[in-house]
């Protein structure tokens, strides 16, 4: 393992031959568009369809026209039940796109024709547009909840924590709003079979866990529901069954006919989950000589117009409060709220990338306070590599790690003081264009849950392999990585190897891919039932060489079985796999593995950020970002790093672009990409991604995840680039994403011209 294999997946993709939803031949297909609500909160009063019904073959339904129940609750206990989400909205809309009317029609053209001839009358309601409005409650959203806090995780204030520290530095951070914005919208097919049983393609990310739920909404046992995922346009988190899905799917029972669903653009933009949306602030205090003694995390998060996993999101912010610093003080607490607003869920990171943004600008703003170059502030903190495994004061229990020599590769790679001094000789110069150089250093956790997955493994008559895994790629290459695992395993060449995902017929049992858990617990349930396939054609070659079997062994070199010390005669996985055939025992060459991870993985790197600010027009450009990212043993670099790549992306997009903003009535104003400052490969430099491999006792292939690893450095070392370039005019903070106005009115305010 860790070679540099292309993906084998990426063929299909180049040449235009990937099968995604709306790829899915449904003839007679209805198709369906919602009706959603301009209004961010409203009272229904009245929904007028006779125009629409007019048409040949439409059909307009409201919430008591669904057999569905009032809502879908949320899914946590600790959350307030009062606040589930109507499948179709029926007495008020709390957010711009709440769905009022689902219509029907036989052609999409028709469908949105028909839509523009519904007419709903609304009685507006004030709206709590941001998370700390909220939490006054002058606007509730659920006014039989008495209150918008839909969960909350405080503690008791220890007013001592900060005493005996000789420098104490406060700030505030909004971790902002952001749209996920995968290439492909979701989209989604539903139609039952002469069997009676449902199918649904779906765009997705979590196949197994979508059947299960579809089955409990509908009333109906798994066994009734398949799932089938095809190719993913990307997910990054946001990419789970959600109330369309599930309208769909009822609309196919209901009508005895297919049925599907695609979004348009804006629609995904003011529809699907957006991520982030949180206001933390901080307090950090410590010694003169930099030691960091103490730590306080509040965390505010938006949950958006209805509370579900984004409300247990701040506590995996809360667990990674500590980062990669050994702070022997950490209080830590949250609160969660509704808004009018897209609901919120996971995004690239969820819930990890907010603990490393506010302890790396907290680290940033302790450094400024005591005078020490905050790269040297944040060695002189980090746990020490024959320390673990340890337990963090905010209670994470972190499994392997080298922070200081991540540190080291970063700073060592990006030339750290030569780029102090191309700074100060600039700065004495007077140069306009101001350079700024921000550092962090981060730990995520990877399979925070501790999920189990699925993985079996058979060989053909032909004597090549099938894999079937429960977890799902949507970008991230498992038909390459998890193909070299078993292959390796096994003995066979990569291509003899194929990926069987996605479709809940074709495999049993899966939790999908979410968090960057796919290679340490798919990966491993992969290996491991090719492991016991292994073990089993052992004892079958034996046999047919008349050896004991502990004197056979597998030998990829040769090609197959051989008794130790006489590679010949060979026995091929072909001839292996053919006699079992014949003799119909090819059933002993199968196994069914599920690896039951017994704790999380903590990856974790370093980032290196180089800007260049325009101090006359506030014009940021990012001229360099080196990446160190650890995910312990990697199976093959080029996937890797791809992931880097994308991931480091998503992080630099939230420190220089990307924001979802309403107006103060709750109206989104970035609801395309006309508006919304998606970036592309031109606004991106090429990036330093640095190998480092530190292995985790946690499972056999020593793996972590990798996913995400890049967006959780990124961010936090673009921002305080950013806020390092203006330093000299003492400017200590600016707000993400920090780019052109903001900048530019940053150092006008410090210039006194604001």
């Amino acid at each position: 393992m860790g070679q540099r294999i292309l993906r084998s997946e990426d063929s299909r993709f180049l040449r235009g031959e990937g099968v995604y939803v709306e790829n899915i031949d449904l003839p007679d297909a209805l198709h369906v568009t919602f009706v959603r609500s301009p209004y961010p909160h409203a009272r229904i009063v009245d929904v007028e369809a006779s125009a629409a019904l007019a048409l040949p073959g439409v059909q307009v339904l409201r919430s008591s026209d669904v057999g569905l129940g009032a809502f879908q609750p949320p899914p946590f206990p600790g959350l307030d039940q009062r606040m589930g989400r109507p499948f179709l909205a029926d007495t008020v809309v709390r957010f711009v796109g709440d769905i009022v009317a689902v219509v029907v029609a036989g052609s999409r053209a028709e469908c949105v024709d028909a839509a523009e001839l519904v007419v709903v009358d609304y009685d507006p309601l004030p709206a709590a547009v941001d998370p700390e409005q909220a939490l006054a409650g002058d606007a509730l959203l659920f006014p039989e909840a008495g209150t918008n806090v839909c969960t909350s995780h405080p503690v008791e204030r220890d007013e001592s924590l900060f005493d005996g520290c000789d420098a104490v530095a406060s700030g505030r951070l909004v971790s902002q709003r952001l749209a996920a914005c995968p290439l492909e919208p979701r989209a989604c097919a539903a139609a039952v079979g002469d069997d009676g049983r449902l199918t649904l393609w779906l765009s997705t990310q979590t196949p197994h866990q979508d059947r299960d739920l579809l089955a409990l909404c509908l009333g109906l046992e798994p066994s009734a529901v398949r799932v089938v995922a095809p190719d993913v346009g990307g997910g990054f988190g946001a990419k789970m069954l959600a109330v369309e899905e599930i309208l769909v799917s009822w609309l196919a029972l209901h009508t005895g006919r297919p049925v599907r669903w695609a979004e348009t653009r804006s629609e995904n933009m003011i529809a699907m989950n957006h991520g982030r949306a949180a206001v933390l602030e901080f307090t950090i205090g410590g010694s003169r000589d930099g030691t960091v003694q103490a730590y306080r995390l509040r965390i505010l998060q938006d949950v958006g117009a209805y509370p579900r996993i984004a409300a247990v999101l701040p506590g995996f912010t809360s667990l990674m409060a500590s980062g990669v610093y050994a702070i022997p003080q950490i209080e830590s607490e949250f609160t969660c709220v509704v808004t009018n607003t897209t609901p919120i869920g996971p995004f690239r990171g969820a819930g990890r990338p907010e603990a490393t943004q506010a302890i790396e600008r907290a680290m940033d703003l302790f450094a400024g306070e005591i005078g020490i170059d905050p790269a040297e502030v944040r060695r002189r903190n980090l746990f020490a590599s024959d320390a673990f495994p340890l337990t963090t004061a905010s209670g994470a229990r972190y499994d392997s790690g080298d922070y200081e020599r991540a540190l080291d590769l970063a700073l060592e790679t990006a030339d750290y003081d030569a780029l102090r001094e191309e700074q100060r000789r600039r700065r004495e110069q007077g140069d306009p264009v101001a350079l700024g150089i921000g550092v962090s250093v981060y730990v995520e956790i990877t399979n925070g849950l501790v999920e189990p997955e699925f993985g079996a493994v058979e060989i053909t008559p032909e004597g090549e392999a099938v894999l079937r895994t429960g977890s799902f790629s949507h970008g991230q290459g498992h038909e390459t990585t998890f193909a070299m695992i078993v292959a390796d395993r096994l003995g066979l060449p990569v291509e003899a190897v194929r990926v069987v995902k996605g479709d809940t017929d074709e495999v049993r049992q899966g939790v999908g891919t979410f968090g960057s858990k796919s290679t340490q617990i798919g990966g491993v349930a992969a290996q491991q039932a090719a492991g016991v396939v292994a073990e089993r054609a052992r004892q079958l070659a034996a046999e047919q060489l008349e050896a004991n079997v502990d004197d056979v062994v597998l030998d990829a070199d040769a090609g197959g079985f051989h008794v130790i010390g006489s590679p010949t005669p060979t026995l091929t996985w072909r001839d292996l796999a053919s006699r079992a055939h014949d003799e119909g025992r090819l059933d002993e060459l199968r196994a069914e593995e599920v690896f039951e991870a017994g704790a999380p993985t903590f990856p974790f790197g370093a980032h290196v950020a180089v800007v260049e600010v325009d101090t006359e027009t506030g014009a940021v450009e990012l001229r360099r970002l080196v990446a160190v990212d650890d995910a312990g043993r990697i199976i093959n670099p080029i996937i890797a790093e791809g992931q880097v790549h994308g991931g480091v992306a998503t992080g630099v997009a939230q420190a220089l672009y990307e924001e979802f903003v309403y107006d103060e009535d709750g109206n989104p104003l970035t609801g395309t990409f006309l508006n919304y400052a998606f970036p592309s490969a031109a606004e991106l430099p090429s990036f330093d991604a640095v190998a480092m491999e530190t292995p985790t006792p946690v499972n056999v292939l020593g793996a972590k995840g990798i996913g995400e690893s890049g967006t959780i450095g990124a961010t936090p070392a673009v921002q305080s680039a950013v806020v390092d370039a203006l330093a000299p005019f003492g400017v200590r903070h600016i707000d993400m994403p920090a780019n052109g106005e903001r900048v530019w009115r940053a150092i006008r305010e410090a210039r006194g011209q604001g």
